[in-house]
């Protein structure tokens, strides 16, 4: 599929924020954080930004009003002045608000959307509707850091969305994060570790291939309008973010056996991981990897690059969808070939 590219951002553009799964930005006890993370916003990147209608009015009455987050999704869209859109936080209730969004709100005014975690739903939705989303940064997570916006995490948003030439290599950061935010406590300071880059777990020689995610609707449920098809594996670079409670050795041997039983592990010219949410290490991970997709499979030579900055752990790159990705297992290097804007 040939997605849309939105366009760069300039410094003066207008950026919305949206809360299209949980409602925490507009909640008393954590308001500081959503103010941090507009300062940063105007601060860093010179943006304006401005909340949508309905994103401030707290949790319990987005999760009571899921058409509500929806006129906000179309609204920030929509809006000629908004050249940005930016997921306050995930969750695991965006999936009530698609049936309220018109598709074509989002085919007529293809912008730049950013977001992680329960964001997918809405990337899905803009990837079926053929606009290139951004899978990266939320705004209380990462933009509004208590300790400041982390180095690796501003340089790929500026780099990413305000630069429309290729990306090029995504190194690994120096540093990183698996410890929780605190969302009530401006005091709280997590701590950050050695990074020890990435991992092959399995492959050979260089890949290309356009990314593509969608964890979530692998499935056989061909009412749900969200889940892709054989079509949208086919040469591309899967990326995979953990789900921390969703995530065993086990679990990841489920996920990658499903896709081989549906032909499209097949398809798919390589696979990149993002850096587990835990301290663990990914050795009983990737040998439950490798012995669904070498062993069951017969398919050793498929990359598999484990460690990637993104997901649940701190700090963060940014892929955007539909990008020409490479996958180096030689030079244990990953790239994107294409600008993410134009």
């Amino acid at each position: 599929m040939t997605l849309t590219k939105p366009q760069r951002l300039f410094a003066g553009d207008t950026i919305a924020t949206v809360s299209v799964s949980h409602g925490w930005a507009g909640d008393e006890n954590i308001l500081w954080k959503y103010e941090l993370g507009k300062k940063r916003l105007e601060e860093v990147f010179g943006l304006k930004v401005i909340d949508a209608p309905n994103s401030m009015r707290g949790s319990k009455y987005l999760s009571e009003n899921p058409q509500a987050r929806a006129e906000d999704v179309m609204w920030a869209f929509a809006d000629k002045y908004v050249k940005a859109i930016i997921a306050n936080i995930g969750g695991n209730d965006s999936i009530r608000v698609i049936p309220f969004v018109d598709p074509s709100v989002i085919k007529n005014n293809p912008k730049i959307f950013i977001g992680s975690s329960d964001a997918l739903n809405l990337h899905l939705l803009c990837y079926k509707n053929g606009l290139s989303t951004f899978y990266g940064h939320n705004l209380l997570p990462t933009i509004a850091e208590a300790q400041g916006l982390h180095p690796y995490s501003e340089k790929w948003f500026r780099k990413v969305l305000f630069d429309a030439s290729p990306i090029g290599d995504i190194e690994p950061s120096d540093d990183w994060t698996y410890e929780a935010q605190n969302y009530t406590n401006s005091n709280y300071k997590r701590r950050y570790y050695p990074n020890p880059g990435y991992k092959l777990i399995q492959g050979m020689g260089i890949v290309r291939g356009r990314l593509i995610d969608g964890h979530t609707f692998i499935a056989d449920d061909s009412d749900c309008s969200l889940a892709l098809d054989a079509d949208d594996f086919n040469g591309a670079i899967l990326f995979v973010e953990d789900i921390p409670e969703f995530f065993s050795p086990e679990q990841a041997a489920d996920f990658f056996r499903r896709l081989g039983q549906l032909g499209w592990l097949q398809r798919l010219n390589g696979i990149v991981i993002g850096r587990i949410n835990e301290n663990i290490g990914f050795d009983k991970h990737s040998a439950a990897i490798r012995k669904v997709i070498a062993g069951e499979f017969e398919m050793d030579g498929l990359p598999v690059l484990y460690g990637l900055n993104f997901g649940h752990t701190s700090p963060s790159c940014i892929l955007p969808y539909g990008a020409m990705a490479e996958i180096n297992c030689e030079a244990l290097s990953f790239a994107i070939l294409d600008s993410g804007v134009e």
